[in-house]
């Protein structure tokens, strides 16, 4: 199944991809839209061009496991795009991506500019790449 990540921004959105198998998650783009419609548009664009079956959508939890204004608004979005794309939402919990995702970019040495360009497809990619594992891991334990 293809699914596609999403890390939800104010500025900027990343969005990540998967293998048909599930295996790999990489990086497909960064979205640069601060209006929700505008941004729900371009998601289901992407979704219908790469031929996504779910999307995995990262809700930012706080440190303690409750939700605040940034969560409502991933559930908010997440409900358009499931009512624009007629596809599956799920959402994932990303307490940590963003510091995970720039602990790779440091490893690759990716700095200034380009690493401001991708740290949020990065950061969506390391949202799907949990999801996929978690998946695989419920999968097996069945």
């Amino acid at each position: 199944m293809i699914i596609l990540g999403i890390d939800l921004g104010k500025a900027r959105t990343g969005v990540a991809i998967c293998d048909k198998g599930e295996l790999l998650a990489s990086p497909l783009t960064v979205v640069q839209e601060h209006n929700r419609e505008r941004l729900v548009d371009r998601l289901t664009a992407l979704a219908q061009e790469n031929r996504v079956e779910l999307l995995a959508v990262g809700l930012p939890r706080n440190m303690d496991g409750s939700e605040g204004e940034s969560a409502q608004n991933a559930r908010d979005i997440g409900a358009l795009l499931e009512a624009a794309t007629g596809l599956p939402v799920e959402f994932v919990d990303e307490r940590g991506t963003t510091i995970t995702a720039h602990g790779y970019l440091n490893d690759t040495n990716t700095r200034g500019k380009r690493r401001k360009a991708v740290v949020d497809a990065v950061a969506a990619t390391v949202i799907l790449q949990n999801y996929l594992d978690a998946r695989r891991l419920r999968r097996s334990q069945e």
